[in-house]
């Protein structure tokens, strides 16, 4: 069997055992009722100083949580200080900054904590290579099938080092590790760019011809980026919960994009699986692709075993979501790839590769960076 054969052959079998579970599920749909996502308004923004640039990029961004840091977000926060959190900080090409606070308009507090989450659920565990699970599970994206074709294409890269997913025309969600360490902004910050993978086909080469041949890289740059106030105030003291961001391009692409989704329950994922594509830096000039079930989640992230190496921070987490407009299952960013934590409950360490979940109000609030208001801003 030539290399081409197998390439071929494995990108079946994994096409194949990427809509196994969506076959299954088509079977009972879930019938969800429609999703409320709280109201933000933002006040006027106030300007700040310039940023230094002086924090160092983190690509294996790790953290440690105990039993109360992971069941902190089922506890009523109090409402100015989930506020804060949900404040925003803007750094514009030149180094300007500005901060936003904001204001949530919901007559229903349970809008401010819906999550409706089992409980945790005790497992067995065993200790494993870290970030990689046993056998490596992990799939080259290659050829311009499969590089330009959706949902592959809305992978990009970021120039600190990560991975970013389209989630509009001119719109890249990342993590918010990836451009600032919580005290400032990297340096690569400064000129921050954003990656398009072009197949070398589309330059001239035959990729039938020389199989391993990389694809090229067209770069643009980014003209505005947000982060959350609750990131900015110290990775630290709030986990990974915060760990997002938002790259507005300089100007406009013309590949498809994916949706914002508020996360469900991994019982109403189709499969219980997630799935999501990034440049791992074992890898380089790759994309690489991975899916795989949810092992547990809390009311800010989830947590699973899916293989990852550092560069594939800031990849869009999706999902198989039942969409009840459309009447089908559709692919959606329900999260972003953080990176690894250790948790430690009852005194025994738990090891997991972590995705922040996109929570109604963390919906809300990068709905608003996206169109400037809150009109488009509902999942259904």
């Amino acid at each position: 069997m030539t290399p081409h054969e197998i390439t071929i052959l494995t990108h079946l079998l994994l096409l194949f055992q990427d809509l196994l579970p969506l076959t299954l599920s088509l079977l009972q749909p879930p019938h969800n009722p429609p999703m409320h996502v709280p109201t933000l308004v933002p006040h006027t923004p106030t300007p700040l100083t310039r940023s230094r640039f002086s924090a160092e990029a983190q690509l294996d961004f790790t953290t440690h949580c105990n039993y109360s840091c992971f069941h902190r977000g089922e506890q009523e926060e109090p409402r100015e200080q989930l506020m804060n959190k949900l404040a925003f900080e803007t750094l514009y090409a030149d180094g300007f900054r500005t901060l936003t606070t904001v204001e949530v308009e919901d007559d229903d507090d349970d809008a401010l904590h819906p999550t409706h989450l089992p409980p945790w659920t005790r497992v067995k565990h065993r200790r494993m290579k870290r970030q990689i699970y046993g056998a490596d599970g992990r799939f080259n994206i290659q050829g311009d099938n499969f590089l330009l074709d959706y949902p592959f294409s809305t992978a990009v890269r970021i120039s600190t080092g990560c991975t970013g997913v389209l989630v509009s025309q001119q719109h890249v969600l990342t993590a918010a590790h990836c451009v600032h360490d919580g005290k400032d902004y990297v340096h690569g910050a400064r000129k921050l760019r954003v990656g398009f993978l072009i197949p070398p086909s589309i330059n001239g080469t035959k990729t039938g011809l020389i199989p391993n041949k990389k694809p090229l890289v067209r770069w643009v740059r980014v003209k505005r980026t947000r982060v959350p106030k609750g990131w900015i105030q110290g990775p630290q003291e709030i986990s990974m919960d915060f760990d997002y961001a938002l790259l507005e391009l300089r100007w406009p692409h013309r590949r498809p994009f994916m949706r914002l989704w508020v996360a469900p329950s991994s019982d109403n994922l189709a499969g219980n699986r997630i799935h999501f594509s990034g440049f791992d830096s074992d890898r380089p000039g790759e994309l690489v692709y991975r899916f795989c079930p949810v092992e547990e989640e809390s009311s800010d992230l989830i947590y699973q075993h899916c293989d990852a190496r550092p560069g594939a921070s800031g990849s869009g987490v999706y999902g198989r979501v039942w969409d009840n407009a459309l009447e089908r299952w559709e692919r959606k960013v329900i999260g972003i790839f953080s990176g690894h934590q250790w948790l430690e409950i009852d005194g025994e360490n738990r090891d997991y590769n972590v995705a922040v979940r996109i929570t109604p109000l963390k919906f809300a609030q990068i709905c608003y960076w996206l169109h400037g208001n809150q009109l488009d801003c509902t999942p259904d």
